[in-house]
């Protein structure tokens, strides 16, 4: 038999996904061993969603709260639960080949980069990270460490919008000149923080609940379980919430980049918390798919709508509550979240020819991806980008009527030092992780 050395074995199966990694370390089945970061809510739906692929099982869980975990331990009994997810990485590292996050945004980069830095394939809930500085080095990590990626944007894969994305690549309402996007979620709050410092409920693990942010006093359901997405340090407001799903849509059909510039007409947040109703206005360059050298998509939230002279043109009476409308040289497009495209208007569009276009399982894509059956939709080269401009737009609020030119190459504004200050954020002490600090 000839003898391989490395760098030929390196050279002819370096590309591949998974296989170099599995046939060291992976059981003759090629069964994926998987860690979750987060054991309940969406953390569990990630993870179940995951492992009940036939070639996957749940080896090891990190969940902070205790309280939270039964339901995972119930259906996975030979999971190991930690509550210390660094723990976890470092005992269970050489038994693991993938790892999903599905915890706060804020603890979304530092979770992801440890796994990639241990060769992990990452499947990561939306926003992919709580700041820019951690997209562009989730992005570049997985490209350089050739891992397989996915950002949990399920709906991505859904019938719904991948027939949107075709109708507009199809040229259905010609080319696009501009697009609105709206959501009625209020992650935010104009309260100040309660002057209180509440005891921490029994099994939480408030340390290990705040991670890499600022240490500070519990408060009694203000930030676990349910309300962090409201707060600066945790997580991104209504847009970072659903701009990641809304957004993507309109991203993949116009074939969107980076933006030129991007100003919030909104309220400020306040010192901790996000505010409401933001109005954000973004100048994308023009694209193949676009009327012009730049293209504007402006955002909504809370109780903001798109102006009753867009709605007007439109000829729609009311909107859904989430959506978008995509304007066109021939027609226009309202593709309700999540809910089939309607070409308008619509007597133009009789009879015409909608394609048929199936759906696919968001998370057994990442699975076959990494088997080497499949590429995934939403990696981190997609999704990073994606999830860059959308962060854009938090960061925009805090800088009301000031149009900022942003220069994604260096990941900097070009007009304002301040609005750059807030690109990337400084881990606490004993949370850095390589890659990110």
């Amino acid at each position: 038999m000839t003898m391989i050395n490395r760098r030929r074995f390196v050279a002819a199966f370096g590309t591949a996904p998974f296989f170099v990694r599995n046939l060291i370390s992976a059981p003759p089945s090629s069964q994926l061993r998987l860690a979750s970061f987060g054991a309940s809510g969406m953390a569990y739906a990630t993870l179940d969603g995951i492992a009940t692929h036939a070639n996957v099982t749940l080896a090891c869980v990190a969940e902070v709260d205790a309280t939270r975990v039964q339901r995972t331990k119930t259906k996975y009994p030979d999971a190991k639960v930690y509550t210390d997810w660094r723990e976890m990485i470092e005992k269970e590292r050489k038994n693991l080949d993938i790892a999903c996050v599905g915890t706060p945004d804020h603890m979304h980069a530092p979770q992801a980069m440890a796994s990639m830095n241990e060769g992990l394939h990452v499947y990561v809930q939306k926003p992919l990270t709580h700041n820019l500085h951690e997209a562009r080095k989730l992005t570049e990590t997985a490209r350089r460490k050739r891992l397989v990626s996915q950002m949990g944007i399920q709906v991505h894969s859904s019938r719904e919008y991948k027939t949107a994305v075709r109708l507009i690549h199809d040229g259905a309402i010609g080319k696009v000149t501009e697009v609105h996007a709206w959501s009625n979620k209020k992650w935010g709050d104009t309260e100040p923080v309660p002057d209180r410092s509440d005891p921490v409920p029994e099994g939480l693990n408030w340390d290990q609940w705040l991670g890499v942010a600022a240490a500070r006093p519990y408060v009694d359901k203000y930030y676990h379980p349910g309300q962090w997405r409201k707060r600066l340090d945790f997580g991104t407001a209504t847009f970072g919430d659903m701009g990641c799903h809304i957004y993507d849509p309109v991203f993949a059909a116009l074939r969107l980049t980076s933006p030129i510039s991007v100003r919030s007409e909104g309220p400020a947040p306040g010192q901790h918390n996000w505010a409401i109703n933001a109005v954000i206005h973004y100048v994308f360059p023009g694209t193949s798919v676009t009327e012009g050298d730049t293209v504007r998509v402006t955002w909504y939230d809370g109780d903001q709508r798109p102006p009753a002279e867009v709605q007007a043109r439109a000829g729609v009476a009311k909107l859904p509550n989430q959506g978008s409308l995509m304007f066109g040289t021939k027609g226009m497009m309202l593709l309700p979240h999540v809910g089939m495209p309607v070409l308008l208007p619509e007597a133009s569009y009789q009879g015409f020819a909608v394609p048929e276009i199936e759906k696919v399982d968001h998370y057994h894509e990442f699975v076959d991806a990494v088997l080497g059956k499949a590429r995934t939709s939403t990696t981190f080269d997609y999704a990073g980008p994606l999830t860059e401009a959308v962060l854009l737009g938090p960061l925009a609020t805090r800088f009301p009527g000031t149009t900022l030119e942003w220069d994604a190459r260096k990941l900097k504004f070009r007009n304002s030092k301040e609005a750059t200050a807030f690109v990337r954020r400084e881990y606490r002490a004993g949370w850095k992780v390589k890659g990110l600090s």
